[in-house]
């Protein structure tokens, strides 16, 4: 078997920070713990640099723990077989330059190719993991390869050491409190219920910041920059930009800059309820072992509302609560006449602690379907 020693992954910027998000963190991957030459082209620079503050928003090409990046211009070019990596990854069916494709189909032998799909919990993915779609015209094949809850699917990003940085990480009081003074944090808030907030601006973020304000028990609110803006600028009284903060009633509410992926992990974990978005934070949230509420990317004709049901049905059991809150969230119907969200949030934060315990035993079962990046090497090697 020839070895598969150079990959290329090609990203499109929809969700600003979701889809870059996750393939900035499977570049690396591949190379710190498969060995990979790793290419990873992405065409927004712009919000890479959010999540990544080392990016050159101006380079054609730079090195990124150790990754090479390429800025992805445009669709033109002219590419050899020598510009093809033994393993090209086009995320959520982006198409590839034309050029680099008629390249691939000159090359011998023929690079492994995948569609790296975007993560669902509805049954059908199952059935279309890892299935082929040959090229209408050219010599080559693409394999579906799809993210997902069970072992039927290709599983979720976990790279090796995550575990057990979060576990020493939560285990150490001192540490998270050190971590979030980074912040503007106090000893106080650090005794105060800790939750992030981390959604799409369509969610009824006042009418929630309202209820803490309201409630019995002091609640810290940690919003990154530009999320849910109008909301936390009326909250404030002031322009929503990092560093600012205000406290009304039971409710702090901090404004943090974006940070790095590796402190956005440390972030999630030293809350004890984190609300996230899209595909990217939704995955770290559950590494994280806290309680979270997902706020699923927006689709037509409401389809997203089907997924968040898909997983829901999966995940939350008898979190009656969890799934209520979290449909309400979304605006996805409810047997209810309409959201009454005093009583929606007096019933999740009783059904916290049950969902703390959920959160373990669900880390522990997706642990045992293997993580995606080894899951796409290993069907990889029996593709060569």
């Amino acid at each position: 078997m020839n070895q598969l020693r150079r990959l290329d992954l090609f990203c499109r910027v929809v969700d600003n920070y979701g889809d870059i998000g996750i393939c900035w963190r499977l570049a690396r991957q591949l190379r710190r713990e498969h060995g990979l030459a790793v290419t990873l082209w992405v065409d927004d620079l712009a919000s890479f640099q959010r999540i990544c503050p080392e990016v050159d928003r101006a380079a054609a090409s730079q090195q990124l723990d150790g990754v090479t990046v390429r800025h992805w211009r445009d669709q033109d070019g002219v590419f050899t077989p020598a510009d093809v990596a033994d393993i090209v990854i086009e995320f959520f069916a982006v198409d590839i330059p034309p050029g680099y494709i008629e390249a691939m189909a000159q090359c011998e032998p023929r690079p492994v190719w995948f569609n790296l799909e975007g993560l669902t919990a509805e049954e059908w993915v199952e059935g279309c993991h890892r299935l082929t779609s040959p090229h209408p015209r050219l010599p080559l094949t693409k394999h579906f390869f799809f993210p997902g809850f069970t072992d039927k699917t290709g599983g979720l990003l976990c790279e090796s050491e995550l575990d057990q940085a979060r576990r020493s990480f939560q285990s150490s009081p001192a540490a998270m409190a050190d971590f979030l003074a980074r912040f503007g944090v106090t000893p106080a808030e650090m005794a105060s219920t800790r939750v992030t907030l981390f959604c799409y601006p369509h969610a009824p973020v006042s009418a929630l910041l309202d209820v803490w304000a309201g409630g019995a028990r002091p609640l810290t609110c940690l919003v990154p920059e530009g999320v849910a803006a109008e909301a936390v600028q009326a909250f404030l009284g002031a322009e929503a930009k990092a560093g600012a903060s205000a406290t009304r009633g039971a409710l702090t509410v901090r404004v943090l800059p974006f940070v790095p992926q590796p402190d956005y992990d440390r972030l999630l974990w030293a809350c004890d309820l984190n609300f996230v978005r899209g595909e990217d934070s939704f995955v770290r949230a559950q590494w994280a072992g806290r309680p979270f509420v997902w706020h699923i990317y927006p689709q037509d004709e409401n389809l997203h509302h089907k997924k968040l049901r898909a997983f829901l049905g999966r995940y939350a059991g008898e979190l009656d609560a969890l799934t209520e809150f979290s449909l309400r969230w979304n605006g996805a119907p409810t047997a209810g006449e309409g959201a009454d969200w005093p009583a929606e949030w007096q019933a999740f934060e009783r059904q916290m602690p049950a969902m703390a315990q959920r959160a373990a035993a669900w880390q522990a079962q997706m642990q045992a379907n293997g993580d995606l990046a080894a899951n796409l090497m290993a069907f990889a090697a029996t593709l060569r």
